[in-house]
């Protein structure tokens, strides 16, 4: 109903007159309480409302010339039979475009907009497009063109099922990054079948929320917990119940290692409590990662500590166990093929886990790749796993490439003169690796830390500090980004690591950086870069910063009181914030205080939350519908931490493309396992503000 005074003529509310008003503050009055009427319900002020505009140019075919769409080129590569034509069978109008292939071997075929249009840093766009298809290998694929490097692929957007009927796909892109000036998408098809298109469309649908400012809030805060860990936190696991495994083995105590003590326990973050685990054998310095059911295998371990003398090293277990957040309890595998002390240990595509390098049962160098069977359950036999009889040091830093491949990044834990140029492309099926150069320094780069960069789909990782434990040199301050997606991949240098103080109240040199650095992927898509020191198991670092890898930036934030280098990890809590635990100097002292960081995206604004999953049991290249309580602008999953020794190569940050209608938002899964290997992860999304919901977990694969 509208109210008493409302002209319909002029759209204004007249107000009565009144002593004190003047005839001007009364027109005033009415023009806002007009504007906050016509808010309320949904009415528009002045011109009729318009259509977001359509960017894309010949959206609906009709243009041709020499009998291809204007405004448009054809893209694929690989080995088929295909064909191009204009069909009159359109959705809309009298054309549309139609890819046939026949025979198949490898490769697509699609088309994508030659006239793209320019677009803005950090906003994002609603792109959709009506197809009919005779097959579900389809994906809607975003390139972006760089300023600086031109034209290069971003992302498959969504896997388009098959349908006789036309039907419409929107999805919204990821926040353009920086340097990019346009955009462009199509449809490819993957394999034989016919596929038309017709009636493209691309607006802008950033949604702009303001940020919160204030001085804590650009620097974080942190919190050093009122109690300590039960147990020295040498491993870290974030469980798929949002408990954390900490596991201790012997603790690096040799005293513990005599008497047979061997810890672990499960913390929970939600009330500060411990569980303590019984822990079969010494699993300090041992690999471990999370399998697809989110069971946590732990390979290796410490057989025998060093002499004290240095004529024997440590020794490596051939032990494995499983660890099941369900029981909280170990239960054995079968054995490796070899000993393994600070062994590595990666998930593939499909589940199966590669571990190698470490000290065997006699303290030299392990050759052997261990291969464990997930669907099987066992580790394969040495002559069942294809073998390089390669020794690739201590916990090498092993990422899982999207084609399959791994890259060893140059990141390990100890050792010195290491062949070649420091990190490989390592193709396991055929045991075959390349080096790979450009990283500096390679021979410092103990205890640096490694992580494929949000989003994962980018395919490029970030090296980050480290030093040499072996020749007691001062840590630095170099960073190296390698992008895996290039023809002939290679380092290049990062931003310097930013300086800090040292223990005494003094800014560190300039010339000097840390090893024992943390790296953890945040849900706005940023890196957490914390912890470290000068030198090995000595001279913390109070340094702590976020990396952007839009930017190729660290801003610096607040550095954790507490000192953490040799033996210390940070991660990512479901929660959003990020816990961080261990010191262990060369006085055999363990720090086993708990920090919790809260970056300054929680002290930015409200977060979102996410009301309702469909199911938390997603597939590739699935569509997967959640709801929440207000609009937002990402959507994310992240593989929880499974992390020692600066080391944590698994970890990921996958993006998920959405179609938005209201708070019911529907994400789309890659249909790349090597992009998301199966398992168990977090799904944040997070507003305009920045500011990420608390987690969902779901499960890939």
């Amino acid at each position: 109903m509208l109210p008493d005074g409302y002209d319909v003529r002029t759209g204004e509310i007249s107000l009565p007159p009144a002593p004190m008003w003047s005839p001007e503050l009364r027109r005033g009055l009415a023009r806002l309480l007009t504007f906050a009427l016509l808010c309320a319900l949904g009415l528009v002020v002045g011109a009729p409302a318009q259509a977001a505009t359509n960017l894309v140019r010949n959206a609906s075919m009709e243009t041709s010339a020499k009998g291809f769409p204007q405004c448009w080129k054809r893209t694929g590569q690989g080995k088929q039979n295909f064909s191009y034509a204009v069909t009159p069978t359109a959705r809309t109008g009298k054309a549309a475009l139609k890819i046939t292939i026949g025979a198949f071997t490898s490769g697509s075929r699609g088309a994508v907009m030659d006239c793209a249009p320019t677009v803005t840093e950090g906003r994002q766009y609603d792109l959709s497009v009506w197809y009919t298809s005779t097959s579900a290998a389809t994906a809607m694929t975003l390139y972006r063109h760089d300023a600086k490097a031109g034209w290069q692929y971003w992302t498959d957007l969504a896997t388009l099922p098959a349908t006789k009927q036309f039907k419409q796909k929107t999805v919204r892109t990821p926040p353009v990054p920086a340097g990019t000036d346009q955009i462009t998408f199509g449809v490819n098809l993957y394999g034989a079948g016919t596929l038309v298109t017709d009636d493209y469309k691309m607006v802008d649908a950033t949604i702009v929320a303001p940020k919160q400012a204030c001085k804590r809030c650009a620097a974080g805060q942190w919190r050093v917990m009122p109690y300590q860990s039960s147990v020295r936190a040498i491993h870290a696991a974030v469980l798929r119940n949002g408990k954390v495994l900490l596991v201790a083995g012997s603790g690096n105590d040799p005293n513990a290692f005599k008497a047979g003590t061997f810890k672990t326990a499960v913390y929970d973050p939600a009330n500060g409590s411990f569980t303590d685990v019984p822990t079969p054998v010494d699993l300090f310095c041992a690999g471990h990662v999370a399998l697809a059911d989110g069971k946590i295998l732990v390979m290796g371990g410490t057989k025998d500590y060093a002499a004290a003398d240095g004529s024997v090293g440590y020794k490596g277990l051939a032990d494995s166990y499983l660890f099941d957040p369900a029981t909280n309890k170990y239960t054995r595998t079968n054995d490796m093929s070899a000993g393994h002390w600070y062994p590595s240990a990666t998930v593939l595509g499909n589940g199966d886990v590669i571990s190698l390098g470490g000290l065997g049962a006699d303290s030299t160098g392990t050759t052997v790749t261990e291969y464990f069977d997930a669907s099987e359950g066992r580790w394969l036999a040495q002559n069942e796993a294809v073998q390089t009889w390669e020794w690739w040091g201590l916990y090498p830093a092993m990422v899982l490439m999207q084609d399959g491949r791994l890259f060893y990044t140059g990141s390990h834990t100890f050792g010195s003169g290491l062949p070649g140029a420091g990190a490989r492309l390592y193709d396991y099926p055929n045991g075959k690796w390349t080096d790979v150069p450009g990283l500096q320094n390679k021979d410092y780069r103990d205890q640096s830390m490694s992580v494929l960069l949000p989003p994962a789909q980018a395919q490029k990782v970030f090296t980050v500090g480290g030093g040499n434990g072996d020749v007691g040199a001062t840590a630095g301050r170099l960073t190296d980004v390698i992008d895996l997606k290039a023809a002939n991949p290679r380092y290049t240098a990062g931003p310097l690591l930013p300086l800090g103080k040292l223990a005494n109240g003094q800014t560190q040199a300039a010339n000097t950086g840390k090893m024992y650095v943390s790296l953890v992927l945040l849900p706005d898509g940023t890196v957490f870069e914390t912890g470290g020191g000068l030198h090995n198991r000595a001279d913390p670092v109070f340094e702590a910063s976020i990396y952007n890898p839009a930017t190729n930036k660290f801003a610096p934030v607040a550095a954790d009181p507490v000192p953490r280098t040799y033996h210390s990890s940070a991660f990512l809590l479901p929660d959003g914030r990020v816990m961080a635990v261990g010191d262990n100097p060369g006085n055999g002292s363990f720090d086993t205080r708990i920090s919790i960081y809260t970056p300054p995206y929680l002290l930015s604004g409200t977060r979102p939350a996410i009301t309702s999953l469909a199911s938390n049991q997603w597939g590739y290249g699935t569509t997967q519908r959640i709801t929440v309580d207000r609009a937002v602008a990402r959507a994310s999953l992240i593989r929880p931490a499974a992390v020692t020794h600066s080391s944590d190569p698994n970890q990921r940050f996958v993006e998920l493309p959405m179609t938005v209608n209201g708070n019911t938002i529907d994400l789309n899964m890659t249909n790349n396992p090597n992009i998301a290997p199966p398992g168990w992860y977090m799904l944040f999304v997070h507003g305009a503000n920045g500011v990420p919901s608390v987690a969902k977990w779901v499960k890939v694969g």
